[in-house]
């Protein structure tokens, strides 16, 4: 099946400033597809470009088969909750579930409806007075129940707290199991990320860092001594992602089809941040 975003050479300039250079990524379809990156690394931007908000300055990208918003019909194919999760302080939950139903032709209101009698929520309740936690699961569940193919999520979670982090987290798999959607959620926690996430994407400094689906990303990845970093002490075509020379003599991320006699084990958090530590280091 084709990809449901694609993108080759994306390139987004502000005036003379590159928010993102080069983005060449393909993103399968039923993942859910982590995008992380510090702060100023593109994520924000690549989401505009692939919801149609922005267009690109040079390269190419597609959605579902097509150029991102190009009218309402590919509109109604995604669904988007951006950072700060914006509900409508001045309306009930009830008030957003008929503008949900109003504004979008597959909207789904018995799903709308299970989903806020099972979180609990109030429908008479103004959103204005929801918590973190809430307003988040408001926002999901309008962008789930207009029934998508393709639900992006902008930091959705940053501003939560733990509990309500997982939560929300969980509630994702739920989605993609049930709706059969794909799922594009950027963070910058990798901890939440590597709970749900079966493809990743890590940006640095605007460029594309690392890109694939989770299980062959860790098969590749190793960890090893900072002291055996060395090309001599490595197989032929390993590459050394970053060392990180920290307590304990320090350690080193290697990229390596080959086995490394003596290499620890590594997980998604300690790849990611060896991307992005070394494309800051290389800024």
């Amino acid at each position: 099946m084709p990809p449901v975003i694609e993108t080759q050479e994306l390139t987004k300039r502000y005036g003379r400033r590159p928010a993102l250079v080069d983005c060449s990524i393909a993103i399968p379809p039923g993942r859910i597809a982590g995008l992380v990156g510090p702060n100023g690394a593109g994520k924000s931007t690549l989401l505009a470009l692939t919801c149609g908000l922005i267009t690109p300055t040079e390269g190419r990208i597609t959605v579902l088969g097509g150029a991102p918003g190009v009218n309402a019909a590919q509109l109604a194919r995604v669904g988007f909750v951006a950072q700060d999760a914006p509900v409508y302080s001045g309306l009930s939950v009830a008030d957003h579930l008929r503008l949900g139903a109003r504004l979008n032709p597959r909207w789904d209101d018995g799903l709308a409806r299970r989903r806020i009698e099972r979180l609990g929520l109030d429908p008479d309740q103004k959103a204005g007075r929801l918590s973190g936690g809430q307003r988040a699961q408001l926002a999901l569940t309008i962008a789930a129940a207009k029934r998508g193919e393709l639900l992006i999520l902008d930091e959705p979670v940053a501003s939560l707290d733990p509990i309500a982090r997982r939560t929300f987290l969980y509630d994702l798999l739920d989605f993609v199991g049930e709706l059969g959607v794909t799922v594009v959620l950027s963070s910058h926690l990798l901890g939440d990320l590597a709970q749900v996430c079966d493809h990743l994407i890590v940006l640095g400094g605007g460029r594309v860092q690392i890109a694939g689906d989770v299980a062959d990303i860790l098969a590749v990845h190793h960890r090893i001594a900072a002291d055996r970093s060395g090309a001599g002490g490595l197989p032929s075509g390993a590459q050394v992602v970053f060392t990180d020379r920290g307590v304990s003599g320090g350690s080193t991320i290697v990229r390596s089809a080959e086995p490394i006699p003596g290499a620890e084990h590594t997980d998604l958090e300690d790849i990611g941040m060896a991307y992005m530590m070394a494309a800051e280091a290389r800024r």
